[in-house]
């Protein structure tokens, strides 16, 4: 059975009156090309978070609230900054992280409350993987 992980990520930017927050979901590499590794020291490649990406987008796009209550907001924004990416965007090499940029629109209002006030000061993305040994 897979293992049950998760990251928290600093909230960068929000729109008070329009109930939206952005940031980095996820961060595979630093802009220097290293890999990062989470709480757990469990690390995920730039292939296998654009593909948990893509599965988030196609299946759920649903904010949940402390991995608890599902549907308290709806992503509107998505995109993880590969390298090939950020070069067709004509981003300078070692300008970003390799990750995964978000926006959701926080429906709930005892939720967007948290936001604001800084109580939920970071996104929090969970998920299963079944964990392998890296050796170098």
């Amino acid at each position: 059975m897979p293992d049950e992980w998760q990251v928290e990520v600093k909230i960068e930017k929000m729109n008070e009156d329009e109930h939206l927050v952005f940031g980095w979901l996820s961060v595979s590499e630093d802009e220097n090309g290293n890999l990062i590794e989470d709480a757990h020291g469990d690390t995920i490649t730039p292939d296998e978070l654009e593909l948990a990406a893509y599965d988030f987008v196609l299946n759920s796009r649903q904010a949940g609230e402390m991995h608890e209550t599902i549907g308290v907001g709806t992503m509107v924004e998505s995109i993880v900054f590969t390298q090939q990416k950020q070069e067709a965007l004509g981003i300078p090499e070692g300008t970003l992280p390799i990750g995964w940029w978000v926006g959701f629109y926080i429906d709930d209002d005892d939720v967007w409350d948290k936001v604001k006030s800084g109580e939920y000061g970071s996104f929090s993305f969970g998920g299963y993987a079944i964990r392998e040994e890296v050796t170098e």
